[in-house]
């Protein structure tokens, strides 16, 4: 769990900037209250509460215990402590009465966890006030080995790369599709938006660890599904014991985005 926490801060760190783009986007009020449904170990909640200081207030959701005792400690490390509480529970059975809060957020969670999409935007209706917003925000894509298009493209289509879509599902599960589940889930004034998060050379230490990890976060160790040849190409790359380590280019350029989406309740 440890090694778990540290990937995830690694990528909280790598995303920051779009994390607070979106945020921005969504102009939460100054002083409401609001759901992170799905929070892991709450780095998240903490930009939240930051957005609607001093008088909002964030609560961080998650079914792992473990996640929530990180992000108890995150939040206790923070100036924002007081406007965050974080809780266990399941997305799909909010522990919390009707129009409890005047916002709900998650952030690859609900779209992306198994199952059917739209009960779980209804039950996070549920729990937000007439004109409130739901809003969900999901990796949509990436370009991180820049110059070998081909072996990205075939990285992409493995079994992990293109998680959590996988082979059978349904075109209208696939996340691109969130318009259609607002729609379905009597949400309102539905909107997409999607923002990109650059990174190049020179990179930092904490850049280039975060970009280690998210090597193995997005493709694993796909030989089974790969070519020898790309998989040796994908070890010379993506190794950073390699001497052809892909991030010691010094003209590195990546990119990644998310795709926002987000509607309101009825009246």
């Amino acid at each position: 769990m440890d090694s778990y926490a540290d990937k995830l801060n690694l990528a909280d760190f790598l995303r920051e900037s779009v994390i607070r783009s979106a945020i921005s986007a969504l102009n939460f009020p100054s002083g409401s209250r609001g759901l992170d449904a799905g929070c892991g170990i709450g780095t998240l909640s903490l930009l939240l509460a930051e957005a609607v200081a001093p008088a909002g207030h964030v609560t961080g959701l998650d079914i792992s215990p473990d996640l929530l005792y990180y992000a108890k400690e995150n939040a206790n490390k923070s100036t924002f402590s007081e406007q965050v509480l974080f809780k266990a529970g399941d997305v799909n059975n909010l522990p919390f009465e009707d129009d409890d809060f005047d916002w709900v957020w998650s952030v690859d969670c609900v779209g992306h966890a198994p199952g059917e999409p739209v009960p779980l935007l209804k039950e996070l209706a549920r729990v937000v006030k007439p004109a409130g917003i739901i809003a969900i925000l999901m990796w949509s894509s990436q370009q991180l080995l820049p110059g070998y298009p081909q072996l990205e493209a075939r990285l992409n289509a493995t079994s992990v790369g293109i998680a959590p879509f996988v082979k059978g599902k349904s075109p209208k599960l696939h996340y691109l599709r969130a318009l259609g589940w607002f729609q379905a889930a009597g949400l309102i004034d539905a909107k997409a938006l999607t923002l990109v998060g650059s990174i190049y050379a020179p990179l930092s230490d904490d850049t280039r660890s975060a970009l280690i990890s998210l090597f193995q976060m997005r493709w694993g160790a796909p030989k089974s599904e790969l070519t020898k040849e790309d998989w040796e190409q994908y070890q010379r790359l993506c190794d950073p014991d390699s001497s052809d380590f892909i991030l010691n280019i010094p003209d590195y350029y990546a990119f990644f985005t998310y795709s926002l989406f987000w509607g309101k309740v009825t009246i």
